[in-house]
């Protein structure tokens, strides 16, 4: 599988979470020990994701594109990806993302979550 394949697979299950608003569901996207920094301060582990996404209002939905990706071991890959966060009642907000996923036990999963807002 490539890179952009495994980035694809992880994200897509991230993004029907993120827009069925399950953010327990989000969370088992995550690794346990996960560094998740979205627009508000940083959090550690797959409780302070759920909480993150829990806290988001309903009718948020994102889409991303892939911009780069690197293979930075075996069971590490890389993205940087600009994702847009639409919501019900206001405009979408566009950021920048870059992933870690970690190849675990039980699958690849994001074990470093990054957002910035580039004007």
């Amino acid at each position: 599988m490539s890179d952009a394949q495994i980035l694809r697979t992880v994200l897509d299950r991230w993004k029907s979470a993120v827009d069925a608003h399950e953010p327990d569901r989000v969370a088992s996207y995550f690794t346990e020990d996960a560094i998740f920094q979205g627009l508000h301060p940083y959090t550690v582990g797959r409780a302070g994701v759920a909480a993150y996404y829990a806290a988001q209002p309903l009718g948020l939905t994102a889409a991303y594109e892939i911009r780069e990706t690197r293979r930075l071991a075996d069971d590490l890959v890389l993205g940087y990806l600009e994702v847009e966060f639409d919501f019900a009642d206001r405009p979408a907000l566009t950021v920048h993302l870059g992933v870690l996923l970690s190849r675990t036990d039980e699958d690849w999963l994001i074990s470093h979550y990054q957002v910035s807002r580039l004007n």
